[in-house]
């Protein structure tokens, strides 16, 4: 199946990252850390943005947390971390952005929540202040619905008017048609308070699949502003990869999104860029960005036996990972580089020979012997104890000679 062309929305800059416009699909993610515990949120930040996260977004939801930002803004300058931060704000977005200016001003983006900006009569007067703050400090805003927090005056206004139709939807289509119109109402208001189309991103994100790929698709088709993708809470280890990658691919399939986030609720005690790895690794393995060296292993049978290969293959793919942050200028272009660690005889050989450099170790029963590939020729067999050792050493070297700048 081939991959239908990006649609072309409307350019927006986020500090020094261009997001739409056709560039390239952005990873961002979101610290979890007290933003008002400036050491902490500068340390995760800076893991983030290692691990390969181009925004970084960052909860103002305190005075004190509002108070922060610049600070961090600061340090993450001096540590040479460049990476644009944006202000997730809910409730008192306004209040905070009056009384810190440089807040206001340290921050890229700011994201505005239409469900969650304000109540009644407040609502218009509370989005309008953000608005014009955002027009005041040249940022960028997103406009971020959410269904759990759906502006539940827009809802309502769809149900009266969904009664008196002829044949009335049910509840499910009349909420996706909310969510939508919440988002493009929004940034229709924004736009009349001289917020320019190049300054607006758009997200409407849920938990559920099917129904946020619904949502894209027709938001998609009703406008041409810059889209967030992601769901709302993806959930925890496998399920939650699964479940973006699910609903992500078919809408990149699409031509759809021009960021997305992977919203991975943490195991206990994991690193919060696992979201960052797996963002990768989607846009990687669908063929639109290339961030690392994929390590192509085979999954092991009965003819592996022994768990040598998968030691070996994780030794590499973690090799491979950790040298990024360096290898990105010293040798522009590894991130292309496939690597092949296979098990046994029978696809061992043709897979390493497909790889730029692959290793086929010997199954059970095998001779005791790894042969080598390197762009398809075999260019030494490994044996002994130090099989693993001497193909990393391999690995190291076929950089060198192939991606150096």
């Amino acid at each position: 199946m081939s991959i239908s062309p990006r649609k072309i929305t409307k350019q927006v800059l986020i500090g020094n990252v261009k997001v739409g416009g056709g560039a390239p699909i952005v990873v961002q993610s979101m610290t979890n850390t007290d933003t008002a515990d400036v050491s902490s949120t500068v340390n995760q930040i800076i893991e983030l943005a290692t691990a390969g996260s181009e925004l970084v977004r960052i909860t103002v939801n305190s005075e004190e947390a509002a108070k922060a930002v610049a600070e961090i803004r600061n340090q993450l300058d001096r540590k040479g971390c460049d990476v644009p931060l944006i202000g997730d704000f809910h409730f008192n977005g306004h209040k905070l952005l009056e009384k810190y200016p440089d807040c206001a001003e340290a921050l890229s983006k700011y994201r505005i929540n239409p469900g969650n900006v304000g109540r009644g009569k407040s609502r218009d007067p509370q989005f309008q202040q953000m608005i014009e703050f955002a027009c005041r400090y040249n940022k960028p805003v997103r406009i971020g619905v959410n269904g759990g927090s759906l502006d539940q005056s827009v809802l309502t206004r769809l149900l009266d008017e969904n009664r008196n139709k002829p044949n009335p939807e049910e509840l499910p289509a009349i909420t996706r048609e909310a969510i939508i119109i919440s988002a493009l109402e929004s940034a229709a208001k924004a736009e009349e308070l001289g917020l320019g189309k190049d300054k607006i991103i758009l997200s409407c994100k849920i938990s559920n699949v099917q129904e946020l790929i619904s949502i894209y698709q027709e938001l998609s088709k009703r406008c041409d502003y810059a889209l967030h993708l992601g769901l709302t809470e993806a959930g925890m280890g496998s399920k939650g990869i699964v479940s973006s990658s699910a609903a992500l691919s078919v809408l990149m399939q699409q031509g759809i999104g021009d960021t997305i986030r992977i919203s991975l609720t943490p195991e206990p005690g994991s690193a919060r860029t696992q979201e960052v790895i797996v963002a990768q690794e989607i846009l990687q393995t669908m063929g639109f960005r290339s961030f690392t060296p994929l390590v192509i292993s085979c999954p092991g049978c009965g003819r592996t036996t022994s768990d040598y290969f998968q030691k070996l293959a994780l030794e590499i793919q973690t090799y491979l990972r950790e040298s990024m942050p360096v290898w990105r200028n010293q040798y522009p272009g590894v991130e292309t580089m496939e690597v092949a660690v296979m098990g046994c005889v029978v696809n061992g050989p043709g897979e390493s020979k497909n790889a730029n450099i692959g290793i086929s170790l010997p199954g059970t029963g095998e001779s005791p012997v790894a042969p080598v590939y390197e762009d398809g020729v075999k260019t030494v067999t490994l044996k002994g104890d130090r099989i693993a050792e001497e193909f990393q050493e391999i690995v190291q070297r076929y950089i060198e000679s192939h991606y150096s700048a």
